[in-house]
C-alpha cells in the first residue's frame, strides 16, 4: 500500500480497501523504521492521527474534500505551519512556532491531506547536499536499498550517500515510502537535485505560479515552492491544487487552465527537443551522459525532432547566481536580530553586542559567509560592479532561453546532476560553495529565467543509485512539460525503491541481529 501512487491510494481509500487512520499508522511506523535516514526534523504524530480520523469520517459519509483526502504528505521545514515548529534546520529558529500556515500548506490541508512531519534540509536552504543543517545530514534511502551493497547490514557512516539538497529530507521522505508527496523549495535546484539523486519526480514550477507566502525566503526573486512525488501524474495532481493567485503574495500569477489529465499515449512527432551543447559540462559522468543520449535517441526513434541548441551565457550563470543569491541573503537574514522571534543571545552588554552574538550563535558558517559576501557586493563602491552587472547577465541568460524557445524548440532535455549521489565522505571534502556550484550547474539557470523544469528518474547507475534527467519548457507550459515527462516515465521503466527495500531491510535486520548476538556473547 505504501508503494502506491497518489491516484492509486486515493482510489483505495474511497473504495474502503484501507482507512485513512490505518494508512497514517503505516506511514508513522515506516518513519520509525527509517529513522536512520534523518529525513524528518519533527514528526507530527498526534496531529496526523487526528487529521486521519477526520478524513475517515468524511470518506465514510461519502464527502471527501478532494483527491488528497486522507493521503499523508511531508513539508520541508522552511514552510510555516501553524502551531508546529518551523526551524529552517537552524539554531536561529530552533524553537520558532508560526501562527499561520504557508499558502501551499493550507491548500493541502483544505484538500484533507494528512501532515506526517517537517523534513530536514540544509540550514536556511543554503546547500546542495542536505548535509549542513543543525539537525544533522540526511541519508539517501538508496544507500540502504541499492543492490550493489553487500549483505553485512546497513551502510557504515563513511559509506552512505547524500540525498542532494537543500530539500533532501523531502526527497528521502517520498523515496523511503513515509509520505506520498512532499513540498520542497527550489532556488537554484533544491528540489530537482535531491529528486534526481533519490529517484523521485521533482517539479519546479514557473516563478509566481505557486504562492511563496509562508515560505521563509532565501532569494525572493528566484524562490519557488517545489513538488516531489513518485510519479509524473501525481505531480500534475498536486500542481493543479497548488497553483494560482494569492492575495498574500503579490508575485503570484493567474494559473492557466486546470491540468485535468495527462495524455495516456502522447504523440511526440510534432515535438522539437533541444539538447543544449553547453550542458556537456566538465565532470559529467559517462553513465549520466549515456542516459542523456539514450533518452534523446528514444525521442528521435518516436518521430520527434531532436536538435542541438545553444545557451551561450550558461557559463556565467553560477557566478552570477552567487552574487545575486548572497546579496538577497544578506538582506533577508537581517530580520533575524534576536528581538522579535528566534534565538536571542544572553549577551546584554549592549544592543550591538547582543545582535552580533545572536547571529554568531544562531547561524552556521555557511549562512554567515553568505551574509558577509552579500554585504560586500552591496557596498556603495561595489554595487554597480557586482550586483548590477549580475542582474544584466541574468537578463542575458533569460534571453538565451527565450531565443531557443522562439526558434521552434518545445522542450529542452538536459541532465539534472553531473553524477549519481556522492558518498558522504567524498562530498564533505569540498566546501559548501564549491559543492553548490558543482551540483547546481544544470538546474540553476532555470531559476534565473523563472522557467518550469522537472527532473524524472531514468535509470540506476552501476552503483545501484538513481540517475535523473531534466526537462525545461517555456513559462506556464507545465501541462506540456509534464506530458512529455510522463511519456519518458512510461518508457524508461525506472524501478521503485520498494522493489529493493523489503529484501534489503530483511537482510539488514538479520545481520543486525547476528551482530547483537555476537556482541552479547
Amino acid at each position: 500500500m505504501l508503494g502506491l501512487t497518489v491516484r492509486e491510494v486515493s482510489l483505495a481509500l474511497r473504495e474502503g480497501r484501507i482507512s485513512p487512520t490505518e494508512l497514517c499508522r503505516k506511514c508513522l511506523n515506516r518513519i520509525k523504521k527509517t529513522q536512520h535516514l534523518n529525513a524528518y526534523i519533527s514528526v507530527t504524530e498526534e496531529e496526523a492521527l487526528k487529521q486521519a480520523q477526520e478524513a475517515e469520517i468524511r470518506l465514510l459519509q461519502g464527502k471527501p474534500k478532494g483527491p488528497l483526502d486522507g493521503i499523508p504528505f511531508a513539508v520541508k521545514d522552511n514552510f510555516c505551519t501553524k502551531n508546529i515548529k518551523t526551524t529552517c534546520a537552524s539554531r536561529m529558529l530552533r524553537d520558532y512556532t508560526p501562527p499561520y500556515n504557508a499558502t501551499v500548506v493550507q491548500k493541502l490541508f483544505d484538500q484533507g491531506a494528512v501532515l506526517m512531519g517537517k523534513t530536514n534540509m540544509d540550514e536556511f536552504a543554503m546547500g546542495a547536499g542536505s548535509t549542513d543543517g543543525a539537525f544533522g545530514p540526511v541519508r539517501n534511502p538508496w544507500s540502504y536499498a541499492a543492490p550493489y551493497r553487500d549483505q553485512s547490514g546497513a551502510a557504515e557512516d563513511s559509506d552512505w550517500v547524500v540525498t542532494g539538497g537543500s530539500s533532501g529530507g523531502s526527497a528521502a521522505a517520498v523515496s523511503s515510502l513515509t509520505s506520498y508527496l512532499a513540498l520542497g523549495s527550489d532556488t537554484g535546484g533544491s528540489t530537482r537535485n535531491p529528486g534526481a539523486l533519490c529517484g523521485v519526480v521533482a517539479l519546479k514550477p514557473t516563478y509566481g505560479l505557486l504562492s511563496r507566502h509562508g515560505l521563509i525566503p532565501l532569494v525572493n526573486s528566484m524562490d519557488v515552492p517545489g513538488i516531489m512525488t513518485r510519479s509524473v501524474s501525481d505531480a500534475a495532481i498536486l500542481l493543479d491544487i497548488l497553483q494560482g493567485l494569492d492575495v498574500r503574495d503579490s508575485t503570484t500569477i493567474p494559473a492557466p487552465s486546470p491540468i485535468t489529465e495527462l495524455p495516456e499515449d502522447l504523440d511526440v512527432k510534432n515535438i522539437c527537443v533541444g539538447i543544449p551543447k553547453e550542458y556537456h559540462a566538465p565532470g559529467l559522468s559517462e553513465e549520466t551522459l549515456s542516459q542523456w543520449s539514450r533518452v534523446a535517441d528514444m525521442f528521435e526513434r518516436a518521430g520527434a525532432r531532436v536538435e542541438q541548441v545553444s545557451l551561450p551565457h550558461t557559463q556565467y550563470s553560477i557566478v552570477c547566481y552567487h552574487v545575486l543569491c548572497h546579496a538577497e541573503v544578506a538582506s533577508n537574514m537581517a530580520r533575524f536580530d534576536g528581538l522579535e522571534y528566534g534565538h536571542r543571545s544572553a549577551v546584554d552588554s549592549s544592543t550591538e553586542a547582543m545582535y552580533a552574538s545572536t547571529r554568531h550563535e544562531g547561524f552556521n558558517d555557511v549562512v554567515r559567509g553568505r551574509i558577509l559576501s552579500g554585504n560586500f557586493f552591496l557596498l556603495k563602491q561595489n554595487y554597480q560592479h557586482y550586483f548590477l552587472k549580475a542582474q544584466k547577465i541574468r537578463r542575458l541568460i533569460s534571453e538565451d532561453f527565450r531565443h531557443v524557445f522562439s526558434s521552434g524548440v518545445d522542450i529542452l532535455l538536459t541532465p539534472t546532476t553531473l553524477t549519481d549521489a556522492a558518498r558522504y565522505s567524498d562530498f564533505m571534502q569540498e566546501d559548501n560553495r564549491t559543492r553548490s556550484a558543482q551540483e547546481d550547474v544544470f538546474t540553476q539557470p532555470v531559476n534565473m529565467a523563472g522557467l518550469p523544469a522537472v527532473s524524472v528518474p531514468i535509470a540506476l547507475s552501476r552503483r545501484g543509485l538513481p540517475i535523473g534527467l531534466q526537462l525545461i519548457s517555456p513559462a506556464l507550459q507545465e501541462k506540456k512539460l509534464l506530458s512529455v515527462a510522463r511519456w519518458i516515465e512510461q518508457r524508461v521503466g525506472f524501478p521503485s525503491i520498494s522493489d529493493y527495500l523489503d529484501t534489503k531491510e530483511s537482510r539488514n535486520d538479520t545481520a543486525r541481529t547476528k551482530r547483537e548476538q555476537t556482541s552479547a556473547g
